[in-house]
């Protein structure tokens, strides 16, 4: 399976250290280019390569790690068709301002920008250092959180999380498990917690 991850920032290269470690194919795009890439990619090893943002939403999976305010644009600019979008976005704008979500978990408000996509919720709660160490700790394994309002999308979610060695927890649904996740108002980010056996 390719994975493909839009944007290049702290957790964007955490989750493609994790899942190229996993033995992932990982396409790495960015707003200024693949040229802009080269030190990334050196650094990830031969299972990652640099590409546009076009070529990074085409994979099956497309973990977008952007910034709020430049959401929409970036979403709604790709033709989507039936990819899984992994979103790990926190609905804060510059100056630490929560953006208004109209009433919805902030995966909703991606799922409308997203339109053709599936959104899962995930990879979100834990800090960037925290998400790009060593998932297994201490004969257990790191929780990473999820959900979604598709069922299939869901597993196919939750097997890159197994494979890459994190302990997967389905919350349920975006109107649900998403207020959990939710950063910030949500109980459950910042939480490293680890599943035993």
């Amino acid at each position: 399976m390719k994975i493909g991850i839009i944007g290049a920032g702290s957790i964007g290269m955490a989750f493609a250290k994790q899942a190229t470690n996993a033995g992932f194919e990982v396409i790495l795009s960015n707003s200024r280019g693949p040229a802009s890439l080269t030190g990334a990619v050196k650094a990830l090893g031969s299972k990652v390569k640099a590409g546009t943002v076009e070529e990074a939403a085409a994979a099956e999976v497309v973990f977008v790690s952007l910034q709020w305010q430049h959401l929409q644009s970036v979403l709604s600019g790709i033709k989507w068709k039936g990819q899984i979008i992994i979103d790990p976005a926190n609905p804060i704008l510059p100056g630490f301002k929560l953006a208004d979500l109209y009433g919805k978990t902030s995966s909703e408000v991606v799922a409308t920008w997203a339109n053709g996509a599936t959104v899962v919720k995930a990879f979100n709660t834990l800090t960037p250092s925290v998400l790009g160490s060593d998932p297994h700790v201490q004969g257990g394994s790191r929780v990473i959180f999820y959900s979604g309002n598709n069922e299939a999308a869901k597993q196919t979610v939750s097997a890159i999380i197994k494979k890459i060695g994190f302990a997967g927890v389905d919350l349920g649904r975006l109107d649900e498990g998403g207020k959990l996740q939710q950063f910030p108002g949500g109980p459950l980010p910042t939480l490293n917690l680890v599943k035993m056996g």
